[in-house]
């Protein structure tokens, strides 16, 4: 006899003794005793007994189902392993991004590191740093030109392509450019690093290089670098430096026509006036410029 005949007899009063002792020895006999109890408080119990157990029977059938989709490995390993590429992407998304400030030509920006010294990016540059991890790793990089004002008592450093700058409250600048690099410190102390090498330069100094040749520079008395009062200024630098600096501050395109762009130029150009730029690098030189188009030629003055 199958077992779910025998439920049926014994809630019908059905079985033998030695029937109902045999089937109190199954592990599902309470489940029964359940199905029994409440089975007597209805009015038709054959009937419902059997619709009772049917439902029963569908439950169990569900249960199992369900445990087997909890429980399925590949599954579960799935969702582990995915919750795991989360729980990484999410730190190095948070505490590996880096936090990066950039102009573009003929425009300077002013930021704030985290531990409030403040930042002036010069045109055409670009500096980048871990900002979740500052206080153990307080490390910059800079492309391009940039102006420091270090809190009192706080320290970082600069790299570049060229050399790396360390400071202590301080107020220095940065220039980084192709073949031409450029510290200078207005306050306090700073240390310059170039191939394995350490500089230190107090409150006016400079150190330069230009093709990866230092230079020598006199000293200086001024506060901060002219590029702040929208002017550039230049002492025995070659010509090719500044057309590429005219160029950042104007966004021009210029071409040279038998010129010696190595010759040294001292002097200064405005920023708010690209005739008076010209003229202020052209005539110094003895040299001319025409416009075509949207290209400044500069050339030759003629004898």
């Amino acid at each position: 006899m199958k077992n779910d005949e025998k439920i049926v007899k014994w809630l019908n009063g059905e079985l033998s003794n030695q029937e109902i002792e045999a089937l109190k020895k199954t592990d599902d006999f309470k489940l029964y005793e359940k199905i029994a109890h409440y089975s007597a408080h209805l009015e038709t119990p054959i009937v419902d007994a059997e619709e009772a157990l049917a439902a029963f029977q569908k439950r169990e059938k569900n249960k199992k189902k369900s445990k087997v989709i909890a429980f399925d490995k590949p599954l579960w390993f799935s969702m582990a392993a995915a919750f795991i590429v989360l729980l990484t992407t999410a730190y190095f998304l948070f505490y590996n991004r880096t936090t990066v400030f950039e102009t573009q030509v003929a425009q300077t920006q002013t930021f704030r590191l985290p531990d409030d010294s403040e930042v002036i990016l010069n045109a055409d540059s670009k500096i980048s740093f871990k900002k979740q991890e500052w206080e153990e790793n307080r490390d910059l990089v800079l492309e391009g030109e940039a102006y420091f004002e270090v809190q009192k008592g706080k320290t970082f450093s600069v790299n570049t392509a060229d050399g790396i700058v360390k400071v202590l409250g301080t107020h220095f600048n940065v220039k980084q450019r192709q073949d031409y690099f450029e510290v200078r410190c207005y306050e306090g102390l700073v240390s310059v690093t170039h191939q394995n090498n350490t500089i230190l330069l107090p409150q006016g100094k400079t150190f330069r290089l230009i093709n990866n040749q230092i230079e020598n520079v006199a000293d200086f008395t001024v506060s901060s670098p002219s590029w702040l009062q929208q002017e550039s200024s230049f002492e025995s630098i070659p010509l090719s430096q500044v057309i590429s600096e005219l160029k950042r501050q104007y966004d021009l395109k210029i071409t040279t026509k038998d010129i010696d762009t190595s010759v040294l130029f001292t002097g200064t150009f405005t920023h708010k006036n690209t005739t008076i730029a010209l003229e202020a690098i052209t005539i110094p030189l003895q040299i001319r410029y025409k416009i075509e188009g949207k290209t400044v030629i500069f050339y030759k003055h003629a004898n």
